[in-house]
């Protein structure tokens, strides 16, 4: 076993972009200035999932867990740390309820409670180089299920597991690959879908950057077990860092004879290539991302027949996302009971999460099927940022709901969710506080929809437009009160009429802020008043009796609607007044009303 430290510091997307691969040139400077290149080994993984505190920085073996690193502190690791074996106190996480220090990860509550199956090689091990994946028991699954498993038994043991799809359908992953399995033909496909296409969603694009050899191996078993011998990877042309890894991995996988031809002398020939998509949330669906794929605009068809019996080209094809695959050579290598022992009987296994919005700790975080949303958003979340009130969570992105206080016990599972209204998703989870206008947020939906939606089914492309036009319109203080009915009965008729899972599912923010938020939006129509004081048509900015007349809310005015002496109490003139709130922000003694 090697005598050198490593030093683990965060290459995905997010951590580079604050710098982390100067982190690593800069320390890779010292060490050599020290004389220590040799002792040392500096590692660019891939997300270490608490994104809120990066760049992070691990010194292994000791598991020292650094936060909020900058290149400058590159001098400080290397003498304090690596040198004297002494702990950098200021670059250690903080626990805001104590005060502590905490020098291990898993000591930190974003990660006690966290469990790491898909994500497991991720913040661990170094994406582009296959013989640390190989050191970490990757391609035994692939090797098991080659020399020990026939087909059939591979999807027996997917079967047994219970592993749902995590993207967003949740279909039994070991049902779908039998359907493709019991379609013979000439050629059969594997594709793995990983357009991620859900506002404020990056799980399968953190897989891909941190453990893109999980995904290869599991397309490959896949291709096994259903008889395919050609991977497709249908990924966003947006994520130029997976797509880079990937290739590389791939590359390597083949000059290691585990893609191609006669795989590990099997005989058994699997490959894959990569497929672009132009950032389409509609060709995140199977068919219109098959079509996507064939050259033709990305438009879902109606199913029967489903893509295991007619898919690319028109032969069978099986589609999963990354995150299921990423799951697959564990439960292989630890048996399908094992993965159904994780989390609930009819939601087995983990589920990673996209944490966001109005809260401490944002980042990616995997649990176990059944945790309760109280759990992510106060416990591994940290609770609501800013001191302010918890109002509502949306699950499941565009597709999903929005839940409030009284559902935080409910456990996170595919049919718990969808009994309050909501969706599991690909794993998208926004979390809004009191400032959150939850009519503002459905609009907002809704305009990602209209926006995203193929128009090739008049519910869909007409129904949303006009739901969002009423939306729109209630934001503006223009809404009546039969706009509510309407907007409800208009979206219960998309959901029930639209071709895909697009169309379907568009209605459902609205439908559940209408259910948990009846009020806010009456304030809204009846009123001409926003709650949470975000719809600025609805806004009226005003001066109270705190005014001591020290000219600073005139001063800050682009359109000069404020008026009054030096000393005096101002006033605002509310038809010119623009509503840009620089008053409101300007004020130091709380004169200004906003309501």
């Amino acid at each position: 076993m090697s005598d050198k430290k490593h030093v683990l510091i965060c290459g995905g997307t997010g951590c580079l972009s604050s710098k982390s691969r100067q982190i690593a040139d800069n320390i890779n400077t010292v060490l050599k200035e020290k004389g220590m290149e040799d002792q040392v080994e500096v590692v660019l993984t891939g997300c270490f999932g608490f994104c809120e505190k990066g760049p992070i920085v691990k010194i292994m073996p000791e598991n020292t867990f650094y936060v909020e690193v900058k290149p400058e502190d590159a001098g400080r690791i290397v003498e304090e740390d690596l040198i004297k074996g002494d702990k950098i106190e200021t670059l250690l996480y903080r626990d805001p309820k104590t005060g502590t220090r905490i020098h291990e990860g898993e000591n930190m509550e974003f990660y006690k409670k966290q469990m790491r199956i898909a994500l497991r090689n991720c913040g661990l091990i170094n994406p582009e180089n296959i013989e640390e994946y190989l050191g970490n028991r990757g391609y035994m699954a692939l090797g098991k299920c080659l020399n020990e498993m026939n087909p059939q038994s591979v999807i027996d043991e997917m079967k047994l597991s219970g592993l749902r799809g995590r993207g967003g359908g949740g279909f039994p992953t070991g049902l779908k690959w039998q359907f493709a399995a019991n379609n013979s033909a000439d050629q059969k496909y594997v594709v793995c879908n990983a357009d991620e296409g859900d506002p404020g969603a990056f799980m399968d694009r953190s897989i891909l950057e941190g453990d893109p050899h999980s995904v290869i191996e599991a397309m490959a078993i896949c291709g096994y077990s259903t008889g395919a011998s050609k991977g497709l990877v249908y990924i966003r042309a947006e994520y130029p860092l997976a797509i880079n890894r990937l290739k590389k991995a791939m590359d390597d996988a083949r000059e290691y004879g585990l893609l191609g031809k006669n795989i590990l002398g099997s005989g058994f020939d699997f490959d894959i290539e990569i497929k672009y998509g132009a950032g389409a949330f509609v060709c995140g669906e199977e068919t219109a991302l098959i079509h996507s794929m064939e050259g033709e605009r990305g438009e879902p068809t109606s199913k029967p027949p489903f893509p295991a019996e007619s898919g690319y080209w028109g032969k069978p094809t099986n589609v999963n996302n990354v995150e299921t695959f990423a799951n697959i050579p564990e439960i292989i290598l630890n048996g399908g009971e094992w993965f159904k022992s994780i989390g609930t009987e009819k939601s087995s296994g983990t589920k990673v999460f996209a944490l966001a919005g109005k809260i401490n700790n944002v980042g990616l975080v995997e649990v176990p099927m059944g945790t309760t949303l109280r759990e992510v958003i106060f416990e591994i979340g940290g609770g609501i940022s800013n001191g302010k009130k918890f109002k509502a969570v949306q699950t499941g992105g565009p597709s999903g709901g929005c839940l409030t206080e009284r559902d935080l016990d409910t456990p996170i599972d595919f049919d718990s969710l969808l009994a309050k209204g909501s969706m599991m998703g690909s794993g998208g989870m926004i979390v809004m506080d009191e400032d959150n206008c939850m009519v503002a947020v459905s609009k907002f939906y809704l305009e990602f929809t209209v926006e995203e939606s193929c128009g090739k089914c008049t519910p869909c492309r007409i129904g949303n437009t006009r739901l969002y036009e009423i939306l729109d319109k209630i934001t503006k203080g223009n809404g009546t009160l039969e706009d509510l009915e309407l907007l409800k009965e208009l979206s219960e008729t998309i959901k029930d009429t639209s071709l895909c899972g697009l169309g379907q599912t568009a209605p459902n923010p609205i439908l559940s802020t209408l259910d948990q938020f009846w009020d806010e939006y009456v304030a809204h129509v009846v009123d001409k008043r926003c709650p949470a004081g975000a719809c600025t048509d609805l806004l009226q900015y005003s001066i109270n009796d705190k005014c001591i007349g020290c000219t600073a809310c005139a001063r800050v005015c682009p359109v000069n609607c404020i008026a009054g002496k030096v000393k005096e109490k101002h006033v605002i003139d509310q038809s010119v007044c623009i509503k840009c709130g620089a008053c409101y922000s300007t004020c130091k003694f709380g004169a200004i009303d906003r309501g």
